[in-house]
């Protein structure tokens, strides 16, 4: 149930961290409303908290383990909300991406 639990929240800290970012991107580069800032703000700040809430004893750890996690999202978010497809070296980097982020976060730890 732990590996369940840590990917949901994986995914739903990618969810926010990107669409928060994605605020700043539509305004600045898109020249959307800068309202948008708002809603980025409060998306950044739950992506914050909830990578905090990740099992692991050190926060380097598990920033790194997310770095992998963002990459996928990110390849995710380019289909879902851009409407383009990655390329075959897109999927190939976000399949090494999501394998070393799994080494990091769920590899066997000494007592």
């Amino acid at each position: 149930m732990t590996y369940i639990w840590t990917g949901l929240i994986f995914a739903a800290a990618a969810a926010t961290e990107i669409g928060g970012s994605y605020a700043f991107w539509a305004w600045l580069k898109l020249e959307k409303s800068a309202l948008l800032i708002v809603p980025g703000l409060i998306s950044l700040g739950i992506f914050a908290i909830l990578l905090s809430r990740i099992d692991s004893a050190f926060a380097g750890r598990t920033f790194a383990a997310y770095g992998g996690v963002y990459i996928v999202g990110s390849l995710v978010w380019l289909v879902l909300v851009e409407g383009k497809f990655p390329d075959r070296w897109d999927l190939l980097g976000g399949l090494i991406c999501i394998v070393g982020a799994s080494v990091i976060i769920f590899g066997p730890r000494p007592a």
